[in-house]
């Protein structure tokens, strides 16, 4: 739920940035349509020009898709990922995917030089889980480079990690993790990019 916008100069400005804020946290994930013109206006407390131009500047920044007839839907939840989805518009999704899995080789590296205790528990618990693409972004997150994490945040809209193709996910990911444990760059790249070769479906 929204509150509702102060009166002050700026009142543009603000409304965007309260939506924004909706799509960057996660409220309202890709994908999802988002509440109306007259439940925005109702939740802001704004008039409905100032809400409309706001969706507008939005949907100009790539965050929001406005599909008249059907409504507004969240299609990018940063502008950098608004600006790739339109880029990549005509890409096929091995080109994507290319791009995807040489950051994630290239983060396995650097994860085997950087990671921290901390993040060697996050990722014992999600290999625990076998959780697949959330092993995936912590491989990343532990490669402690922002640049990295941010284009990979981002790629991953248009290309998400899957490793439901693959033929043994979990005995990868571990196999991985013990090389970024080890603290061996090499090792985790070649684990990562074998991982990553194994588990990309065929492209027709």
């Amino acid at each position: 739920m929204l509150r509702p916008v102060p009166r002050p100069a700026g009142l543009f400005d603000q409304v965007v940035a309260r939506l924004r804020q909706q799509i960057t946290s996660g409220a309202w994930p890709v994908g999802s349509r988002i509440p109306t013109e007259p439940e925005l206006v109702r939740q802001l407390g704004v008039a409905r020009n100032t809400v409309r131009e706001a969706l507008r500047a939005l949907a100009h920044n790539g965050l929001l898709d406005i599909r008249h007839g059907s409504g507004t839907y969240v299609v990018a939840t940063s502008e950098l990922a608004g600006v790739m989805r339109r880029r990549f518009a005509a890409a096929g999704p091995g080109d994507t995917a290319d791009v995807r899995d040489a950051l994630e080789v290239a983060a396995a590296g650097l994860a085997a030089r950087r990671r921290t205790e901390e993040d060697l528990r996050e990722l014992d618990g999600l290999l625990e889980r076998g959780a697949g693409a959330a092993f995936h972004r912590a491989v990343v997150a532990a490669s402690h480079n922002e640049v990295l994490i941010t284009l990979y945040a981002d790629l991953t809209q248009l290309a998400p990690p899957c490793c439901a193709s693959h033929p043994d996910p979990r005995g990868d990911h571990a196999r991985l993790l013990s090389a970024i444990r080890a603290s061996a760059p090499r090792a985790a790249g070649t684990e990562a990019a074998a991982h990553t070769s194994d588990g990309r479906p065929a492209i027709v």
